[in-house]
């Protein structure tokens, strides 16, 4: 018996990390995996120093307005952008814009003139550089899987990445922030761009030259809202990770007020709870990794979405750390496993000349309402208090979740030819003729 389950053990583990057999994926998941631990301490110290030098919720709110708000005015005109130019050559410039923006962040700091009205700037930029790099490198994973059956192990693989990252980073970042200050962890994620950029140019990759130069860009941006809006499952789906974003996600600004103002903790205490999101999400991008196809995929969506209200709501009665960190893991959890159910949906049933569009409107619901959702919880915060903030946030989401659920039957008989014509993964398409519901059933 301890044989056969410790090759079942490693068959979920090849399965899980399947994707890595194509050379350019490897490549990119190596040096990404270092990055983004980087940009996971950059995420955490910022809101904490901007607490810190102001005692503000308000700026709080401000600050995650400024950095998330250009991929709301950006990300249709980036997408359409996208899908003309060469996605491997937009992501190389967006990582080193990125290098740039966070080591003038890390000299700021630790010159030790590093001012509010520099954090709200260089988030602008940042975002900016965002807009274009988020949709750019999820549609680029199709081009770096050269099996097209293991592209929903890639998604998963991308998301388990960057909470991988999102585990260490924080519980980094909190010693950091205690013992050296903000301005390191800003200088780390500075030079851990360095690798992925390296992986990036490592790769061998046919880049294509610029396509569709003689469209006009209003005529494409309206082909993609109509593509994007006409088709049922994609609109519902972006929709809910709009509503998700804006009323769910802003938890994350409201951290550092609740770590000081609730539970009394200091820098320590803040990188522990995130940490503790972090491995929820991780556990979360684990499970899809190693599902070996999309079937049922779907229910996961609104199931990941009321996990993700449950734990908000909850979270907003505790005064302990202990309760705190248990209910943190399951809002990670919930909040990953939504995102990264939707997104693998989306790219599976997306046409190709049209993904750079639909990722980043994914992008805009993702990160684009956000902004307001910081605002929002600042503000509530502030008049109501940050308990109650989380509350209504997390009930806001339950709702959401509810109704995508009760429309599952009506977008399962939608999706159901779609996958039969595509074929886009050899499961779905061979399997669905022996199927009794089709990828996104309910049962």
């Amino acid at each position: 018996m301890p044989v056969e389950s410790n090759n079942g053990f490693l068959q979920k583990f090849r399965t899980a990390f399947r994707s890595l057999q194509s050379r350019n994926y490897r490549l990119f998941f190596s040096g990404q995996s270092v990055s983004l631990i980087g940009t996971w301490m950059q995420r955490i110290a910022l809101p904490w120093v901007v607490y810190q030098m102001t005692g503000s919720e308000v700026l709080l709110g401000v600050v995650g307005f400024a950095g998330q708000i250009p991929s709301f005015l950006l990300a249709p005109v980036a997408g359409v952008l996208i899908d003309r130019w060469s996605r491997y050559r937009v992501l190389i410039v967006t990582q080193v814009i990125s290098m740039v923006q966070a080591g003038i962040l890390a000299w700021l700091s630790l010159a030790g003139v590093l001012q509010i009205w520099h954090i709200i700037l260089l988030s602008v930029m940042l975002g900016c550089i965002n807009a274009f790099d988020m949709p750019a490198r999820h549609s680029f994973v199709i081009d770096m899987v050269e099996d097209k059956s293991h592209l929903g192990n890639a998604i998963a693989l991308n998301s388990m990445m960057v909470n991988g990252a999102r585990l260490i980073g924080p519980s980094v970042a909190g010693v950091l922030l205690a013992t050296v200050g903000e301005g390191a962890c800003f200088l780390i994620n500075a030079i851990s761009f360095v690798f992925v950029i390296l992986s990036l140019l490592m790769m061998h990759v046919h880049v294509n030259e610029e396509k569709k130069k003689e469209a006009q860009m209003i005529s494409e941006l309206k082909e993609g809202f109509n593509y994007i809006f006409g088709f049922a499952p994609i609109k519902n789906i972006i929709l809910l990770l709009a509503l998700v974003s804006f009323m769910g996600a802003s938890y994350q600004v409201l951290m550092p007020v609740l770590v000081k103002g609730v539970l009394h903790g200091e820098s320590n205490t803040y990188g522990f709870l995130m940490a503790a999101s972090g491995a929820g999400a991780l556990l979360g991008a684990f499970y899809l990794a190693s599902r070996e196809t999309v079937l049922k995929l779907g229910r996961l969506i609104p199931a990941a979405a009321a996990l993700l209200s449950a734990s908000l709501m909850a979270l907003s009665f505790s005064k302990s750390f202990i309760i705190s960190e248990f209910l943190m893991f399951f809002t990670g959890l919930g909040m990953l496993t939504h995102t990264a159910a939707s997104n693998t949906i989306l790219q599976t049933i997306t046409d190709d000349n049209k993904r750079g569009r639909v990722m980043s409107f994914y992008t805009m619901a993702l990160m684009g309402t956000a902004p307001f959702g910081s605002l929002l919880a600042g503000w509530m915060a502030k008049m109501i208090g940050t308990p109650w903030t989380l509350f209504i946030g997390g009930a806001a989401c339950m709702a959401g979740a509810l109704f995508f659920y009760r429309k599952l039957p009506e977008l399962r008989s939608i999706v159901h030819p779609v996958y039969v014509r595509m074929g886009i993964i050899p499961e779905v398409a061979t399997g669905l003729r022996d199927a009794s519901d089709p990828v996104m059933r309910g049962d």
